[in-house]
């Protein structure tokens, strides 16, 4: 069996969890998932613990690769009902900044043009007052991680002088520019 998929999922108080027609629901302070249940996976929900087994044991490797998928996405699912998720990325550079409006986020990283892009439902986005600090959160974790991914995306930081858009905890290694000799 998979090690992963054998833990049992243990909720915290305020989280409810139910399964109904082969789709898994979390729901929480932080808002409601669901996950469509592969077919060769059981899932059971019993006093606030969730439980994946393989149905019939099946030894095939990718029921073994859904087994511990599944467990890990519900996991997911309680820990962003419950608590949610957060990443916050820098933005470096004179003039780079970021203004919120709505559920639009508008971007000006040194290009000649605004970078306009429109968040999707289920994340939050907050600014700090200088424009340089943006944080996304939301219950989703995938979700979560892609909407950075892609404002990182829009200028990824260069390596010369470290201008565009990072992880907070991301190391950007600076390489030294040309010299005379």
């Amino acid at each position: 069996m998979s090690r992963i998929g054998r833990k049992p999922v243990k909720a915290p108080a305020g989280v409810k969890m139910s399964v109904k027609d082969g789709v898994f629901q979390a729901e929480g302070k932080q808002g409601k998932l669901a996950l469509t249940i592969p077919g060769k996976i059981a899932v059971e929900v019993a006093d606030s613990v969730v439980n994946v087994t393989r149905i019939g044991n099946d030894e095939s490797s990718e029921a073994k690769a859904l087994h511990g998928l599944t467990r890990s996405l519900i996991n997911n699912m309680v820990i962003g009902v419950s608590e949610g998720y957060k990443k916050e990325l820098l933005i470096v550079g004179v003039g780079y900044k970021a203004q919120l409006s709505g559920q639009k986020l508008t971007l000006s990283l040194g290009y000649s043009h605004p970078i306009v892009y429109e968040l999707p439902a289920g994340v939050k986005v907050s600014i700090a007052a200088d424009g340089t600090k943006v944080t996304v959160e939301g219950a989703d974790k995938q979700l979560v991680g892609e909407v950075t991914a892609r404002i990182r995306r829009f200028k990824k930081p260069e390596p010369y002088k470290g201008k565009g858009v990072r992880y907070s905890d991301e190391q950007v290694t600076i390489k030294p520019g040309k010299t005379n000799a």
